[in-house]
């Protein structure tokens, strides 16, 4: 009998991704603190994580008449939206610095939890393959 990764592993592995791609939006921003008019962007989480249940799940929505809304675009393109300042700077920049940090740095966090959380997974599917 085959294993399945997504049946065994369930939104997880998707969970990491999410936290991977947010952590890369974030150090884009860290980078770019000092630069005119650059703007402030993050990943919507909540929707990258609905996207990856329903794909998990089967269940997925689906535009059957023209007169209902839009599906919102999936991919990193729909994910991706500028923040709201606070309080913007003169220059047009939206990036507050020590912001970015506090997020960066839960992100890392939550991104280590889902990691050690997936390895656990594997641990026990390693444990189960061997008769353990």
């Amino acid at each position: 009998m085959a294993i399945s990764f997504d049946n065994a592993l369930g939104i997880h592995q998707y969970a990491v991704e999410a936290r991977v791609k947010r952590a890369e939006v974030l150090a884009n921003n860290l980078a770019n603190a000092d630069t005119p008019g650059f703007k402030a962007r993050d990943v919507d989480f909540q929707a990258m994580m609905q996207r990856a249940h329903e794909s998990v799940s089967g269940f997925q929505m689906e535009k059957t008449d023209e007169a209902h809304m839009g599906i919102s675009p999936s991919g990193e393109a729909g994910d991706l939206l500028y923040r709201v300042p606070h309080q913007p700077s003169v220059d047009g920049n939206t990036v507050n610095t020590q912001e970015e940090q506090a997020r960066f740095m839960r992100n890392a966090m939550d991104f280590q939890a889902s990691f050690q959380f997936l390895n656990s997974k594997f641990s026990g599917l390693t444990k189960a393959i061997k008769g353990e």
